[in-house]
């Protein structure tokens, strides 16, 4: 039989697809491995990615796999390529022992990740941690991603706060360049607890893809909740309802804020954190929210804060560092002019969003009365939670192979409702 050209053609396309290779691995393997906190003490976090569907599971144990949880996936999709398909694995880990180190892996009977370790939250009152606190972190000029893996190596850090700006941006490339940040901060993040507060690179498509990747206590998608770390109680909220949210939005978060802020043991927790994105006070040169009378941030918030005694609060969203004194409606409101951190009578404001961005640096302008020190090297913060009366921060330089640039120690022995009385200091 001699066929013609068209059934030469129809014959060598049937055989290629007979004898053609089977269908690639599915993509069953899990990536992006992060902790967080869970909703009480003893409990841990365990998120993770897969691009097809497994079972969600983690053994862990402490020194070896003895005990197994299981959790569930949600299938999560960019909403411009809805051919791109995550799932988003949850595990939480229940019930662990206070301060002792658990060796884990997840995945499914398809597919492990590798070994990985943490230490559980530890509910001794001595417990004094040390936190890694920063934001405006990309995959592209990522520059404290390869110190900060070391500090977990080195174990100096108990656990990290990302407040806000991730990989430039999660949702870029349809997900792919959040995909690959995920990657990178793997080395870190499955190792201890990494928790995270939402910035204004987050916002595209309603925030989905902060709200997906990220597993936060509270059940508000990480947009603002609470939890104890040592001696303090840490507070993260979203400044970003203010700008991309809806007045019932804006409003629902001040009543949880209260709520939170009313019914805190200050006997307990002694300190209290407040870390959101965008800051209420700058020195910065660009057209900043912060730069303007009219900071809607500092309008909402700042009262409450004051109110209720809020030691530190921490932002970013400014590509610098910078540390102010006590202030509150712009005034400096020092304990005394010759030690500002002594039982201060206003929160301290701190700006810590220098980790690595592709925009690179903000330069600053002449520095108003309430503002002590601002420096532009990249790097993060480190602070540490000693005790009930001493809290103390440090700014690590990358650009200086590691020195600490600037440290302080904040010394109160009031804590609680009604404790700030501001005046200026002559």
């Amino acid at each position: 039989m001699v066929m013609n050209l068209y059934d030469q053609c129809i014959f060598l396309i049937l055989m290629s697809t007979l004898n053609a290779n089977p269908e690639p691995p599915a993509y069953v393997y899990p990536e992006q491995v992060h902790l967080s906190f869970g909703e009480t003490p003893l409990q841990m976090v365990v998120t993770w990615t897969t691009f097809n569907f497994t079972s969600s599971l983690v053994e862990y144990g402490m020194g070896e796999l003895s005990s197994i949880s299981e959790g569930s996936a949600s299938r999560f999709f960019d909403k411009n390529d809805t051919g791109r398909i995550w799932y988003i694995h949850r595990v939480t880990l229940d019930h662990l022992k206070p301060g002792y180190k658990y060796a884990y892996h997840c995945g499914s009977t398809q597919g492990w990740s590798d070994l990985f370790f943490f230490t559980s939250r530890s509910i001794d009152v001595d417990w004094a941690p040390w936190l890694a606190i920063y934001g405006d972190l990309g995959s592209s000029n990522g520059q404290s991603i390869m110190r900060l893996q070391q500090e977990v190596v080195r174990n100096t850090i108990d656990v990290v706060l990302h407040v806000g700006d991730f990989a430039y941006d999660l949702d870029s490339d349809s997900g792919r360049v959040g995909d690959a940040f995920m990657r990178q901060i793997e080395p870190i993040a499955a190792y201890v607890p990494y928790m995270t507060s939402v910035g204004n690179h987050e916002h595209a498509q309603n925030f989905s893809h902060y709200r997906a990747r990220f597993t936060m206590p509270g059940h508000t998608d990480g947009m603002y909740y609470s939890y104890d770390v040592g001696r303090a109680h840490i507070v993260s909220l979203s400044t970003e309802v203010y700008y991309y949210g809806t007045k019932a939005e804006a409003a629902e978060q001040l009543r949880w804020l209260e709520a939170d802020l009313t019914t805190l043991n200050r006997r307990k927790t002694p300190w209290l954190i407040v870390l959101g994105h965008r800051p209420m006070y700058c020195a910065v040169k660009d057209r900043s929210d912060c730069n303007y009378a009219s900071n809607p941030v500092r309008e909402e918030l700042e009262f409450l804060l004051y109110k209720h005694g809020v030691d530190l609060a921490i932002w970013a969203h400014e590509h610098e560092y910078e540390r102010m004194y006590p202030v509150y409606n712009y005034t400096v409101c020092n304990g005394s002019a010759e030690a500002p951190y002594k039982n201060p009578r206003a929160p301290v404001h701190l700006i810590t969003g220098s980790a690595g961005c592709v925009e690179r640096h903000t330069p600053f302008r002449l520095k108003p009365p309430f503002v002590a020190i601002n420096n532009g090297d990249y790097g993060y913060t480190k602070l540490r939670v000693l005790n009930s009366t001493h809290l103390y921060f440090e700014q690590i330089s990358d650009d200086q192979a590691g020195a600490v640039v600037d440290r302080v120690m904040i010394e109160s022995h009031k804590h609680g409702v009604g404790v700030f009385t501001c005046h200026q200091d002559n």
